[in-house]
């Protein structure tokens, strides 16, 4: 529930919600807000000396809800950590000039990787990310496929979405490989449960049996070996799921012990590829036919998905995006959009 005085009259409570975007994710921004008929909210930027900046909305938001989208995969020109700050500065910014509810869209949520204690002393990024937003007094986040979905939920004390791009890519798969033998497969133990979601909705598209297998990893003092495939998948098109690729060994290893096992054929699907260089190893590795993955951290800023080549496919996330922004408008549910695509209704 937005936090209004009883002064604000009912005709002003039903206002369209404020969507800005930061310069480093206008064309995200843009694209969400073609999508989801909300148009973008003027935003003065301007820099200072040593990094400093100053973020302040020219439209008021006062008794509004604004949504902030913002991916947070940092490149040369606008680092991690900057991006982040300049997120919550704003979404601070926003509830200073009397939002009643702020929503962070954030498709590439950072320092999601460290989410739990494997050694003593170690840090759990995900909780402090967590407690940066709650500070701010954000009321809901909104993003797509994090690393570890338990992880998130536990350290989150704020409303929260969690959507994902599995329908996007079943509905992508089962318009091109209708005719074939599938399987899917996580390329370690612990995607296990994402690459099962995933076999559910391509079986209910393509309306046939798909199998399922996942590929031994061992990690010990930095080094990363196994490639044991546990599952059945000879001759079919295995499609190896991850939800994020960063320098591509784990996907490439993955291929390597599948191709092994007689696998017909291999592709990688990914939803965050933060890194050019590791998006370049797996399209350049013979055992890998293809590789689809989301512009979730923000295409202007990586070349390879401006510009993909003949074996990378790249989905646009701005249309769930707008869909999100869309149903929460209407007040419906966002469950819709974890089961189908395109969501039905919409």
């Amino acid at each position: 529930m937005c936090r209004l005085s009883q002064t604000v009259t009912s005709a002003h409570m039903s206002d369209p919600p404020l969507l800005f975007t930061l310069s480093e994710s206008r064309d995200l921004g843009e694209a969400i807000s073609r999508e989801s008929g909300v148009s973008l909210a003027p935003l003065e930027e301007r820099a200072f000396e040593q990094g400093e900046f100053k973020l302040r909305p020219l439209v008021s938001v006062r008794d509004r809800t604004a949504w902030v989208a913002q991916s947070l995969c940092g490149s040369n020109e606008a680092p991690t950590a900057q991006r982040l700050v300049r997120l919550l500065f704003l979404l601070c910014a926003l509830r200073d000039g009397g939002a009643c509810r702020t929503v962070a869209l954030v498709p590439y949520l950072a320092y999601a990787r460290k989410d739990r204690r494997t050694q003593t002393r170690d840090p759990i990024h995900t909780r402090y990310v967590a407690q940066l937003f709650e500070a701010c007094g954000l009321d809901r986040i909104v993003a797509l496929d994090v690393h570890n979905p338990a992880a998130f939920d536990n350290a989150f004390r704020i409303g929260f979405d969690h959507l994902s791009a599995l329908p996007m890519f079943a509905d992508h798969f089962a318009r091109r490989l209708q005719s074939v033998a599938l399987a899917i497969a996580s390329p370690d133990v612990g995607g296990i449960k994402r690459a099962q979601i995933f076999r559910e909705l391509l079986q209910q598209r393509v309306g046939k049996p798909i199998g399922q297998a996942f590929v031994e990893k061992r990690r010990a003092g930095g080094e990363v070996s196994g490639g044991l495939v546990v599952g059945d998948i000879a001759d079919s098109t295995v499609l190896v799921l991850d939800d994020l690729c960063s320098t591509g060994g784990t996907l490439r290893r993955a291929a390597a012990s599948l191709r092994a096992a007689g696998a017909a054929a291999v592709y990688a699907v990914v939803t965050h590829a933060p890194l050019d260089a590791g998006t370049a190893a797996v399209l350049d590795d013979p055992a890998i036919d293809g590789m689809v993955v989301t512009d979730s951290v923000g295409a202007s800023s990586h070349p390879l998905l401006c510009s993909p080549p003949a074996k990378l496919t790249v989905v646009p996330v701005a249309p769930l995006l707008g869909q999100a922004l869309s149903r929460s408008m209407r007040g419906l549910a966002l469950a819709e959009l974890l089961e189908h695509w395109p969501p039905r209704g919409s």
